[in-house]
């Protein structure tokens, strides 16, 4: 451990000293080899820029998206230092930012701890919605965000932008096919809106099909892991006048996915007769105004999600030919979800003339108001006859005030001090007669100090307290003792760097963090019934608490204007301080889907004849699956690549995934499923193998 501290002190004292170096570049570079600082959309102000946030973050621009990506988000996640992803779905629906975040939810209220946004819309806990095309930049912020986001944000938060209307017209179009049956078509368009010359819409669709990576030997198809999904967004931009704008955005998510992923023979053959469906519709739009005053300027941001889920699987993950002589062996579940989101906010901020204390401290106050309805049904079958049809509704109000005070010590030096209050009412009943009315009152917020070295560097200190809301576990063979849980706190102290080096040739982000969680909830299961698969009883309750510490680094270096290098690092130590269950005590154990380590090292060249070439090498270390046992995936290191030609107006590319065809799991469980005698095993989700395909994309 001393020898890991003594590494990272290193680390950020070479950062320190590279920082000095920069003094003294010198600014003969050309305008091709500078890097830019990017705005982002997740602060309050609209304003900001990377490297004027005091937070861990890193930004995915539309030309790292494009190179690295092909579909989803879950293409480009192993960039980020430090977040993992659970794989209990056809796509990624819930993360993990530092060892925190959910893996799964079967039943319960949803409770997330990793915020998720589109154009200002809350998808978290549906995080499928993460389609890549015609995004402008992800943002993923590390470390509570208490004051911005609340009890969403308890570990960080993933900022999705789709591009921008222009009043100029400019339509874009791609098309790719690959191994697997994988085949997709985009287009988009934009321009100005009638005569106007600020007015502007843009549309986009993309539709992507894939045959999914599984062959299922019982029904002899390659295609019941197969993903079916359709994408349309469009964004309206309208000037009022010259004090008012307002912008529209707009988004239909139609994912009719197979699930097939889960065999009894650890690899890409399955046996299931009954096959898997993970299919989510969800439509969202969000409406954002600003006024600007003499005094203020005032934002008001209106939202609204839908979206209809249906999750279903073979449970016994074969069929009679397969079980022989145990059959019949038959059990299937079926999820339906219906979910209504609204969510409402104004902010009042301050402008150059409505500073207070002597014109030197910058002031924002905001209202927050969200309603989440859901509805579930669920229904198990043993041997074809349904022996649990179980339906709930679920509704939870949340109500938060927030500010934020921005104090200019000295010209260069920054006081950032901001408090949330949230309170959240929740409204559960269900079949059982189970009716629920938890209330918690939560209070967070964050002091931070930001100081610029000269233009081109600023380092930052923050502390800041996160919360997550408590809940309750539904099901009936709990004692009351474990039905309810408290709400979560979560203390992150940071300090960090933001650098552009060597005459803005080189970007350079570090960040050093301690977290101390506090009523930390853990969920965890366990199998009432060794001969039922589906027996499965899922809870959650509040472990004593746990510590979560580590480095961050990403760095992007212009070598010239052809050629350059990108990289990042997480380091990270998550583990129980005191937990212990029926299941043994976890104190000092390392918390589920938390690797020590995650890596990026790659290169870029775009060459003056038109030649393009991109290599992503991707390294994970090894993680537990789940807090209630210690089976662990191993470690896993992938390589992309992408080359091509690029021509003003049209470029064609050929790519691989995970070109050394490497074997990874994304997701462990631990039971009985293999009859007669249902001994535990560890079964995994595999990852994507080896694949390739070619990409045209077209401007005019």
């Amino acid at each position: 451990m001393l020898k890991k501290i003594s590494t990272i002190s290193f680390l950020g004292l070479s950062f320190i000293a590279l920082s000095a170096d920069d003094q003294n570049s010198t600014d003969s570079q050309s305008d091709e080899t500078q890097l830019s600082d990017i705005q982002v959309t997740s602060d309050f102000r609209v304003e900001t820029t990377e490297s004027e946030v005091p937070a861990s973050l890193t930004v995915l621009d539309e030309e790292s998206l494009n190179q690295a990506g092909q579909q989803h988000f879950q293409d480009v996640l192993n960039l980020v230092p430090n977040i993992n992803w659970s794989g209990s779905t056809s796509r990624p629906r819930y993360f993990q930012i530092r060892g925190i975040g959910e893996r799964s939810q079967y039943e319960g209220a949803p409770n997330p701890s990793v915020g998720f946004i589109i154009d200002d819309m809350d998808f978290t806990g549906i995080g499928g919605a993460a389609t890549l095309f015609d995004i402008e930049h992800i943002e993923v912020l590390r470390g509570s965000q208490g004051t911005r986001y609340g009890a969403n944000a308890l570990a960080g938060l993933i900022y999705v932008q789709s591009k921008a209307p222009s009043t100029e017209n400019a339509y874009h179009g791609r098309l790719s096919v690959g191994q697997d049956g994988i085949r997709s078509l985009g287009f988009s368009a934009t321009g100005g809106l009638g005569n106007s010359e600020t007015n502007a819409y843009r549309l986009a669709v993309h539709q992507y099909n894939s045959d999914g990576f599984r062959h299922n030997a019982f029904l002899n198809r390659d295609d019941s892991d197969q993903k079916d999904e359709l994408t349309l967004r469009g964004k309206f931009h309208f000037q009022i006048n010259d004090s008012w704008q307002s912008d529209v955005s707009l988004l239909l998510i139609d994912q009719d996915n197979g699930f097939d992923v889960w065999t009894p023979t650890h690899d890409f053959t399955t046996y299931s007769n009954d096959l898997g469906i993970d299919a989510q519709k969800a439509v969202g739009g969000s409406w954002k105004n600003i006024w600007t005053t003499d005094v203020f300027d005032v934002v008001s941001i209106t939202t609204l999600t839908d979206a209809d889920i249906t999750y279903f699987f073979d449970g016994d993950w074969g069929n009679n030919d397969y079980w022989g002589e145990y059959a019949p062996y038959e059990y299937a579940l079926n999820n339906d979800r219906e979910r209504r989101h609204t969510t409402q906010e104004f902010r009042v901020l301050s402008n150059q003339d409505s500073r207070i204390f002597n014109d030197r401290s910058d002031w924002l106050v905001g209202l927050y108001l969200s309603r989440l309805d859901e509805d579930n049904h669920s229904l198990e079958a043993s041997d074809g006859v349904p022996y649990r049809d179980f339906s709930n509704h679920y509704q939870a109000d949340k109500f938060a005030l927030f500010g934020q005070l921005d104090s200019h010590l000295t010209e260069k030096t920054t006081l950032s001090t901001g408090v949330r209050f949230e309170q959240r009412k929740a409204d559960y009943f269900d079949d059982n007669a189970l009716n629920l009315k938890p209330k918690d009152d939560m209070l967070g917020g964050q002091i931070s100090l930001k100081h610029q070295l000269n233009k081109r560097h600023n380092l930052y200190a923050t502390v800041a307290r996160g919360f997550k809301a408590g809940g309750f576990n539904l099901s009936t063979t709990l004692p009351d003792s474990r039905r309810s849980y408290d709400p979560e706190y979560l203390v992150n102290y940071e300090i960090g760097s933001k650098a552009f080096l060597f005459d803005y040739r080189l970007q350079l982000n570090t960040a050093l963090f301690y977290s101390k969680r506090k009523d930390m909830q853990v969920s965890t299961s366990f199998q009432s019934d060794p001969n039922d698969p589906l027996t499965y009883v899922y809870y959650t309750g509040n472990a004593a608490e746990g510590e979560n510490y580590g480095l961050e680094m990403d760095a992007l270096w212009q070598v010239n204007r052809n050629l350059s290098l990108h990289g990042s690092v997480g380091y990270l130590k998550a583990k129980y301080t005191d937990y212990v269950t029926i299941d043994g005590d976890f104190s000092g154990r390392e918390q589920a889907h938390a690797p020590n380590y995650t890596a990026n090292m790659g290169l870029t060249y775009m060459g003056d004849g038109g030649f393009f070439a991109r290599m992503d090498y991707q390294a994970v270390d090894a993680f537990y699956f789940s807090d209630s046992h210690d089976q662990r995936a191993d470690g896993k290191q992938l390589l992309h690549v992408k080359v091509g030609y690029q021509a003003p107006q049209w470029a064609l590319y050929a790519w691989g995934r995970n070109v050394l065809d490497e074997r990874y799991g994304v997701r462990g469980f631990y039971f009985g499923l293999e009859p007669p005698n249902y001994e535990d095993t560890l079964y995994t989700h595999l990852g994507d193998p080896q694949h390739f395909g070619i990409t045209f994309e077209f401007d005019y």
